[in-house]
């Protein structure tokens, strides 16, 4: 079948003449339309929407359909939307859970729509850009410490499945609520149904929720949407900066899943796969989706992003690919969590760039040097350590192991957000206090508290056991 022979309504861009799987192969009665439109389609059950990727010749093209495809058959007329996927966008998208077309997922009405934004918008010129150097306090110790989050800046965040991660994620929206008055917007790619509502229903009762958009693409939509889900949330994250002038936490779960679509549409699509299978496409389109997370004169958009590592291997070229975008790398370690250490972020392996001494200063650079010093040795005498027990370590490595052991467990933490779980109260630690313990765990002042009663504390000004510092 081929256009020449098919009847067309007046309006229609063309009609579709295959369906494999969740790719439209369209025969257009004119002129073509651009790549990334989104086109439209009216069954007797349903609409659909679908973007272009692919001008197979003068009168062809290939579409991926953001809908399941069952109801779509051969001659259906195909409508353009001339233009890009459209969401809309407003301050009542706060405290809502939406899907890739910003429509509730919650059981709540619809948005009121203010207007709609393209979902594939450019990044922000180059002369609006803010280039940040200054913090932004998590008021977690672990985190300000060694690996601090650059403001408006890119976080990567490392872990497997049971080390906590989506309790550090919304630790830090918790942060962004209270320390900076700021909102969240976190995108679920390819989340299971569990997990999104267990995140969302975790989210309402820590009080988290009414500052938070969420965006979820479920494990179950077609690669098209998983694909979109990051930019969709990343256009919610660019209106909060640029028309309420907020501060903006967007979190990102996870990144891996986007590049895992992505390798998807490539193969659907007919593209030769490159490097260990990837798409050809990998690094531009990673670029696409991380050039648009900056801060600009309006407002900062500040982005931590899960990133899975396939076999563990830091040199995936798709992780390579994430890492060249990256401020800041923090790596959740299984025996951090084993130890029942929470946060259980690996102190050696997690770094940032904002670690230098002109930026935090010469007094926190020094202090997390001797910190990260202390437990490397730590490490290294652990083989010792098991073999022959503490007495074999001379007294320096001994005091060193001690206080090493001290301050792994001071940087244990209970968070807000499963304070209901926990039992503890959750604890925000400003973080010139803790670079006082700190001090103090190095030079000795601790050195007759236990271990237990280092663990699972805020300040080590007061505990409920009445120490003082």
């Amino acid at each position: 079948m081929n256009g020449d022979s098919l009847q067309s309504p007046s309006d229609a861009l063309g009609v579709i003449v295959g369906v494999s799987g969740p790719i439209v192969e369209i025969a257009c009665f004119g002129h073509l339309p651009a790549l990334h439109d989104a086109l439209r389609v009216k069954s007797d059950e349903d609409s659909y929407l679908m973007e272009v990727h692919h001008h197979i010749d003068e009168t062809h093209i290939r579409a991926v359909v953001l809908h399941r495809t069952a109801g779509l058959k051969r001659g259906l007329p195909v409508y353009n939307t001339a233009g890009p996927l459209q969401i809309p966008v407003g301050p009542a998208c706060l405290g809502r859970v939406l899907d890739v077309f910003g429509r509730p997922l919650d059981g709540g009405a619809p948005l009121v729509v203010q207007h709609s934004r393209s979902v594939l918008a450019p990044p922000a010129p180059l002369a609006e850009v803010r280039v940040l150097d200054d913090m932004m306090l998590t008021g977690i110790k672990v985190i300000d410490l060694l690996c601090p989050f650059v403001r408006g800046g890119k976080t990567g965040l490392f872990g497997g499945a049971g080390v906590g991660k989506t309790v550090l994620i919304m630790e830090f929206m918790h942060a962004i609520a209270s320390l900076h008055q700021g909102v969240s917007v976190f995108a679920g790619i390819g989340e299971r149904i569990r997990e999104a509502h267990e995140l969302w229903k975790e989210m309402a009762r820590s009080g988290v929720l009414p500052h938070s958009t969420l965006v979820y693409g479920q494990m179950d939509e077609t690669p098209g949407v998983r694909f979109r889900t990051g930019a969709t949330a990343l256009t919610y994250a660019e209106y909060l900066r640029d028309s309420l002038n907020k501060e903006v936490l967007l979190l990102i779960d996870n990144v891996y899943r986007f590049i895992q679509a992505g390798s998807e549409l490539s193969g659907l699509l007919g593209r030769m796969p490159a490097t260990v299978g990837y798409q050809p496409t990998l690094l531009s389109e990673v670029a696409d989706l991380e050039e648009r997370i900056a801060s600009t004169t309006a407002g900062t958009i500040t982005s931590v992003q899960a990133v899975y590592v396939p076999a563990d291997d830091m040199t995936d070229p798709a992780v390579s690919a994430i890492l060249s975008h990256l401020d800041t790398l923090v790596i959740l370690s299984r025996d951090q969590a084993g130890r029942g250490i929470y946060p259980a972020v690996d102190p050696l392996l997690s770094h940032s760039k904002m670690l230098e001494k002109h930026i935090v200063g010469e007094r926190h650079y020094t202090i997390a040097r001797r910190v990260r010093e202390h437990l490397a040795r730590y490490e290294e005498l652990k083989d010792i350590i098991a073999l022959m027990g503490m007495e074999a370590l001379s007294p320096q490595d001994h005091k060193i192991v001690t206080r090493a052991r001290r301050l792994q467990r001071y940087m244990s933490q209970p968070f807000h957000t499963v304070s209901g779980h926990s039992g503890m109260k959750g604890v925000s630690v400003p973080l010139e206090d803790m670079l006082t313990d700190c001090e103090c765990f190095l030079d000795g002042e601790y050195d007759g508290l236990s271990e237990e009663q280092c663990y699972m504390r805020g300040t080590m000004k007061t505990t409920d056991e009445g120490l003082v510092a």
